[in-house]
């Protein structure tokens, strides 16, 4: 098994990475003697407790969204419409619990970019049923499927469930249920091929790659990791609809855009999933194993006379009290001027950022190997 080994001195880490950070912070790993971290005990819990459950529930909870639907189609009324969505909404928020993992089997079919991009194109959507003709491997056509497409043939074809109804029921009828079809089944394709990839073969492979070189597991999933919350979590549910890279507030590029309620409830569970793969939390069990924060207790690291594990927890535990405290990011936007109180939540939600991408990274001594779009 891989190990790291810490040296017999104080050793202090001082970077400039982040224009949120204090650049008179510091990083100390204070180790008197030598301290060691199983990458490989780490690795295996990810992969056995962590990832892989988290598909085999995502993966149930597509099948019920596509059995949902399946009534649906046989008999289009108000009843099977509420029901079909509240499959969605339950496979939207497991979701949330597998879209970090953009390594290995999910990176290789662009997983993150098939299923969720928003704001969907409700334009192109309309075309191709219409016209009854599309594609939807294309990568130019991501923007017209997956959850958000969802959204928008569910809950915005109409005003009212009466509207929606009528449409589903007319003269597109049958072309209309065989794109929301071929949606589910793309997105339950792309699920099975993830999840037996990874059961056949891949998770032995990445176990197996416990090295601390930059191709290694732990090193490619931090990345990945941080990518996912600093890129999707941080600005893609958040700081793009309030405007802050662009100036202006977008409220229609908030997640779930048509049902308008379940942004906060999407948000909380993406940041719920980080926080729990942080501590090396089982899937669906208070169980805990090797970790990010058990490394960096391993490694004893401290930021400013405090554990960083203890820090970076509490960052998490202070940004999710604050998105609860929130009404619909959509209403939030929308009703406000600026959204003085969601602006306060996204400052915290950033201040993880430069916890992660340079505290915790400059502790592991782990390289980041992207370079995001604002600077940070």
């Amino acid at each position: 098994m891989k190990k790291i080994v810490g040296i017999f001195c104080v050793l202090t880490l001082v970077w400039a990475c982040s224009s949120d950070s204090d650049t008179d912070d510091t990083v100390i790993i204070d180790s008197g003697e030598e301290v060691s971290f199983e990458r490989s005990a780490m690795l295996i819990n990810w992969a056995d407790n962590i990832i892989i459950p988290s598909y085999e529930a995502f993966s149930g909870d597509l099948d019920a969204l596509i059995s949902s639907f399946n009534t649906f189609k046989v008999d289009a009324n108000e009843s099977n419409l509420l029901a079909f969505r509240s499959a969605w909404v339950n496979a939207y928020t497991s979701w949330q619990r597998v879209a970090m993992f953009e390594i290995g089997p999910a990176e290789t079919v662009g997983y993150q970019l098939n299923m969720n991009i928003y704001p969907t194109d409700s334009e192109k959507i309309d075309e191709f049923i219409i016209t009854g003709s599309y594609d939807l491997s294309l990568s130019s056509n991501r923007s017209a499927k997956g959850f958000p497409a969802l959204d928008y043939l569910i809950n915005g074809l109409g005003e009212s469930d009466v509207d929606i109804l009528a449409v589903f029921n007319g003269d597109n009828k049958d072309r209309l249920l065989t794109y929301s079809e071929d949606i589910l089944l793309d997105m339950q394709s792309l699920t099975n091929t993830v999840l037996s990839d990874w059961t056949e073969g891949y998770r032995d492979t990445f176990v197996a790659n416990d090295g601390s070189s930059s191709t290694a597991s732990v090193d490619r999933m931090v990345n990945d990791y941080i990518l996912y919350y600093e890129l999707y979590l941080r600005a893609g549910k958040m700081g793009i609809p309030l405007g802050v890279f662009s100036g202006s507030t977008l409220p229609q590029n908030v997640e779930a855009f048509y049902e308008g309620s379940i942004s906060n409830d999407l948000f909380l569970e993406g940041l719920s999933a980080v926080q729990d793969f942080f501590n090396g939390k089982h899937f669906d069990s208070s169980t805990e194993g090797e970790s990010l924060a058990s490394y960096l207790d391993a490694l004893n690291s401290l930021k400013d006379g405090e554990d960083l594990s203890n820090l970076i927890n509490d960052q998490f535990n202070t940004a999710n009290e604050m998105v609860q405290d929130l009404s619909a990011f959509k209403e939030e936007i929308e009703n406000n001027n600026p959204p003085t109180a969601m602006l306060l939540t996204y400052d915290e939600v950033q201040k993880a950022v430069p916890m992660l991408k340079v505290d915790m990274v400059s502790a592991m001594s782990i390289s980041i190997d992207f370079v995001d779009a604002d600077g940070d």
